[in-house]
């Protein structure tokens, strides 16, 4: 996709202050650290967009930010950071169940996991809950970069083993810092959004077209 512009809306900390209209959105979740900010940034063709907290789990905000006044993206707070408060945890769990399950402009959630790890407890539940309560998601293995082949390979086996067992569901290994998965992961996000706007029988062009300068 060819990113004409990419401009910060709004932070969020309950739906009062989400931005209004109807551009589909596209939501970002994943651990604290887990190199969630760079992905966008990635996507976007920005270096420093979405900013990365020197405090990991510090975030307690949703961020939106505008996409050629096409779509909007939604950067989530971390979670499963150890040493922010249960209170501030519990707070953060709501506030992202409420947007995830309320938010009618949502169309796709990118479940980010880091490719180096053992896939976790939370980032499971995070999965088995995006599964129960019916939202679309796409798997991305980030840091990509961090590996060798041969360790991607086991690596890629093992999440999707954890993940996604005998499914035929997408699973891409991304690098903010080679652009790697870049292409793969804004085909199935275009995808999405184009089989949404389908569905919905509206009139006129799909939401999301590639750009000629920047195929996808």
């Amino acid at each position: 996709m060819k990113i004409i512009s990419a401009e910060f809306m709004i932070s969020a900390v309950s739906n009062r202050q989400y931005p209004s209209g109807i551009l589909p959105e596209i939501a970002f979740v994943g651990r604290s650290n887990v190199g969630k900010s760079s992905l966008i940034n990635s996507l976007l063709n920005r270096k420093k967009l979405v900013k990365t907290s020197a405090t990991p789990g510090k975030t307690q905000m949703i961020n939106f930010f505008d996409v050629n006044h096409e779509l909007v993206f939604a950067d989530l707070p971390g979670y499963g950071f150890a040493k922010v408060p249960k209170a501030v945890q519990k707070k953060w769990q709501g506030l992202v169940e409420q947007y995830l399950t309320k938010r009618e402009n949502l169309q796709v959630v990118v479940l980010i996991v880091d490719i180096r790890r053992k896939p976790t407890d939370l980032d499971l539940h995070m999965q088995e809950w995006l599964e129960q309560y019916e939202v679309d998601y796409i798997l991305v293995a980030t840091k990509a970069d961090k590996l060798t082949q041969a360790e991607q390979s086991r690596q890629l086996k093992k999440i999707r083993q954890a993940f996604l067992k005998d499914t035929d569901q997408e699973l891409v290994a991304y690098s903010s810092k080679n652009q790697r998965g870049r292409k793969e992961l804004w085909k199935l996000l275009q995808r999405r959004i184009n089989d949404i706007d389908s569905a919905s029988n509206k009139k006129g062009a799909s939401l999301i077209q590639p750009g000629q300068d920047d195929p996808v």
